[in-house]
């Protein structure tokens, strides 16, 4: 049966998969700079036997065609970039690169889409469809690798019926994947604002405009949009994340600027709040003498995974792992490019369980001792290839 010949090449590639990502993982590159990164990928389909065009500077798309390639299109996709973090782990395969990390898996899904190219390719007369394989860049910073590879037509000649894409999720046991149908991840916007006054000696602050007063109080100010104007109901957060103004002690500066992020679930409720952030900024600032400057870069849509595709997904993992390796994953506040794609075509984005808290795997992403059971690996890989081998879906 397929399943058993995928689970078998999985089993054995997975040293070979292991040592792609270690590779991958000491040679780190940053949103848009994933050069070495995209021609590793482009020989590794190479000497697959897989073709591959190259688009958005740094993207790659194979093609990988069974029987009947017209009868299903599925695209699997993979992010590469890494992220501006400094590794902190003594392991064989650390970042050689100071200041730049796989911080967040993009090394573990990209080899999980290449070791389900090379099982995909070595059964391609095995099961029906096409397959397309979606390597890209820039997941981690505007304006995402996902919109660019979409405006030069990754999901075009041909289009796919469904889309997936798998995360790592260190809260989740290894041996286990997650689905979740409907909102599954938050949008994401920046916000910059800059609040100018009158600086001056802090011993004579009546004669200044004081911008860390009128700062401190915005700061505050702004967290009432969420608990007075959201529906409690849908989650949404926003945070300032960082505030720079002065530099002394005996004076106040002339300028604040600050910074923080906006997620929502809501489409509707984020557009309104980016207006009420707008109007309730701009009103509180000008009451306190100071002028004020805001700039909310718009950022990811929210990831919605289409439900009858999830409900179909659910169903093939649960045949190839078994029903007590398939969990429910909630709703996260953190964003994902994917987003993109899902407002296009039905998508279905899942997670792949890496933590293994008996050795001491429990790092979460973003930080510098993130890391893997790289048991998980096998499963990625595998769980891929059965994905775009299997699934038929015409929603």
């Amino acid at each position: 049966m397929l399943k058993e010949k995928i689970q078998q090449l999985a089993k054995k590639y997975a040293p070979d998969f292991i040592s792609i990502r270690h590779h991958l993982h000491a040679h780190p590159e940053l949103s848009y700079q994933e050069y070495e990164t995209s021609k590793f990928v482009q020989r590794q389909l190479t000497e697959t036997g897989i073709p591959f065009s190259v688009m958005a500077g740094t993207g790659v798309v194979g093609l990988i065609e069974g029987k009947n390639p017209g009868r299903r299109i599925v695209a699997l996709r993979a992010d590469m970039d890494a992220l501006p973090i400094q590794e902190e782990n003594n392991v064989s395969y650390k970042s050689t690169k100071d200041g730049v990390m796989h911080a967040c898996g993009h090394d573990v899904h990209t080899t999980a889409l290449l070791g389900a190219a090379r099982i995909l390719h070595e059964l391609k007369d095995e099961w029906e469809g096409t397959v397309k394989l979606i390597f890209q860049p820039g997941e981690e910073k505007n304006p995402g690798g996902a919109s660019l590879m979409i405006k030069e037509g990754v999901l075009q000649n041909p289009v796919p019926q469904a889309i997936f894409g798998l995360h790592v999720h260190p809260g989740l046991q290894i041996g286990q994947v997650s689905f979740r149908g409907g909102m599954v991840m938050a949008s994401a916007d920046e916000i910059y604002i800059t609040i100018k006054g009158k600086g001056g000696h802090a011993a004579a602050p009546h004669l200044t405009i004081d911008t860390i007063l009128v700062a401190s109080h915005l700061i505050v100010s702004l967290q009432q949009i969420i608990s007075r104007n959201r529906n409690p109901l849908s989650p949404s957060v926003l945070s300032i994340t960082s505030v720079q103004g002065g530099h002394t002690t005996n004076v106040i500066p002339s300028e604040v600027k600050l910074m923080g992020t906006f997620r929502a679930i809501d489409e509707q409720w984020r557009f309104h709040a980016h207006e009420l952030i707008r109007k309730q900024a701009t009103e509180l600032v000008h009451s306190m003498g100071a002028e004020i400057d805001l700039h909310i870069d718009v950022g990811y849509p929210m990831v919605y995974n289409n439900e009858a595709l999830d409900q179909v997904a659910r169903a093939e993992a649960r045949t190839y792992m078994g029903a007590e390796h398939v969990e429910e994953t909630e709703i996260r506040l953190g964003a994902e490019d994917f987003g993109y794609y899902t407002r296009q075509i039905p998508g279905c984005f899942y997670r792949l369980g890496v933590m293994n808290a008996e050795k001491g795997i429990t790092s979460g992403v973003h930080t510098p001792t993130f890391d893997i059971d790289e048991s998980a690996i096998e499963i990625g890989a595998g769980m891929m290839a059965w994905l775009g081998s299997h699934v038929v879906f015409n929603g």
